[in-house]
């Protein structure tokens, strides 16, 4: 009966070694792309060689472009601007046009191109070899560099010469692979594409923006201050529904009340005096002729009087009619000096309501009465309202903000009682139908226009 033998001692390392080139080459040829063969070059190799960095420079064979390092062991990410890098390309690429571009070699401080001499102990450590992957087809692909701290055995550079040949081959065979469906990708007709890209562009949308947008009350009634004066006290709470004729806030009367007692007592006198210059008129013709005078005084005085009659009873300020009273808060009217004709509050009706929608002028519209306006309040901002453009502003305003924007205005197409004057939020202005390429570029061509100046 027959029996294997078993492997010596000797025998044992030639065959981890055998076994392990094998698996090396089976993991080249199941490499999907050309960066994933590149990492496999540069670090999986270190099991078969033994080496401290390698790199892997990347070239055409026609020396129209410079070699660049796209590899290197134990790092993720090449930083092209870092000094060891740029050297090892100066380096690289001399020794391509010194001829050394086909044959691999040791490289040491003598044998380096001289122009990169300068920076050899500073970037290389210990011993170099440097191995083209060259294609049977005699196309070079790339280059190896690599570096350790003893130096390179027959047998190394065997098995580098090996690798480098399965690498290259692998590299040309993904090239092809990446060129064959870029080819495929470029069968349909540049003419095809473009025409239906345009088309695309030309499809008709509707153009939409965003702006803030906020509740406010239609046609409220003001409360201004009927003259100039101090308010003394605010007799109503804000957003508090009131009756018609209710009182609101009261001036301080200090002045007033005093000008009417002085017009009261300036009125008795004239009319005294007019009095008693009927009653001497009997018995002396000159006082007989003021009397027409001293009839005028006390119109005058009956007219001051009655000025500041109306002006006592302007003190109280009442409500005009009945509704919801809108104000800020009543700290910031008391004990503050107001104008003749200063709004100081309004009265609503709480469920007649529309919609201001501030506009800002880099996204304007071409809007009609009755364009399309979705809502959105932050306090229900799980729904949305919809409403319609009663009206917009032909000149934009300066709002809060430096922000230059069109007042829209916008009325709910279903009330809401929910919807409460002063509620904020989003909303959504749709404008007339334009191409997709509109849409798209508007913004873009807007800012060059305003860049240019055309």
């Amino acid at each position: 009966m027959a029996t294997t033998a078993e492997p010596t001692a000797q025998q044992i390392p030639t065959l981890i070694h055998l076994a392990a080139l094998t698996h090396l080459e089976g993991q080249v040829r199941t490499a999907k792309t050309i960066q994933e063969l590149q990492f496999l070059s540069v670090n999986e190799t270190r099991r078969l060689i033994p080496y401290e960095q390698a790199y892997l420079l990347s070239s055409d064979d026609s020396g129209a472009t410079e070699c660049r390092v796209v590899c290197a062991s134990s790092v993720a990410v090449i930083d092209r601007d870092a000094p060891a890098i740029r050297w090892l390309e100066q380096v690289g690429q001399a020794l391509k046009q010194a001829g050394h571009g086909e044959t691999p070699m040791a490289v040491t401080e003598e044998t380096c191109p001289e122009s990169c001499r300068e920076g050899w102990r500073e970037h290389s450590r210990g011993y170099v070899f440097w191995c083209p992957l060259k294609h049977p087809d005699e196309t070079v692909l790339g280059f190896w560099w690599f570096e350790r701290d003893f130096p390179w055995q027959e047998n190394d550079v065997a098995i580098v010469h090996r690798l480098a040949g399965s690498y290259a081959y692998a590299w040309k065979a993904l090239s092809k692979r990446k060129r064959s469906w870029s080819v495929t990708l470029k069968k349909p007709s540049a003419w095809l594409i473009a025409a239906g890209l345009a088309a695309v562009l030309c499809v008709p949308v509707r153009i939409s923006t965003m702006a803030p947008v906020k509740v406010m009350a239609k046609e409220p009634v003001v409360v201004s201050a009927p003259m100039d004066g101090v308010i003394s006290d605010v007799l109503v709470s804000p957003n508090t529904m009131v009756g018609s004729g209710r009182p609101l806030f009261r001036f301080e009367d200090t002045n007033i009340r005093n000008q009417f007692q002085v017009a009261e007592r300036q009125l008795a006198v004239a009319q005294a005096e007019q009095t008693q210059s009927v009653q001497a008129g009997f018995l002396d013709a000159q006082r007989k002729a003021d009397v027409p005078l001293k009839e005028a005084e006390v119109l005058l005085k009956e007219t001051e009087l009655n000025y500041a009659r109306d002006m006592l009873e302007q003190i109280e300020v009442r409500a005009p009619k009945a509704g919801l009273l809108l104000y800020t808060d009543k700290a910031d009217w008391v004990g503050k000096p107001v104008s003749v004709g200063e709004r100081i509050m309004e009265i609503a009706d709480p469920q007649h309501v529309e919609l201001r929608i501030d506009l800002p002028v880099s996204d304007a519209l071409l809007l009609k009465e009755g364009a399309e306006v979705v809502a959105f309040f932050d306090a229900l901002s799980l729904e949305s309202f919809s409403a319609t453009v009663s009206r917009a502003s032909y000149h934009a305003e300066v709002l809060p903000g430096d922000v230059l924007a069109y007042r829209v205005t916008a009325e709910l197409t279903m009330p809401d009682p929910r919807v409460r004057i002063g509620w904020q939020g989003s909303a959504k202005v749709y404008g007339e139908p334009s191409p997709l390429a509109f849409m798209l570029f508007r913004r873009p061509f807007t800012a060059m226009r305003q860049l240019l100046g055309v």
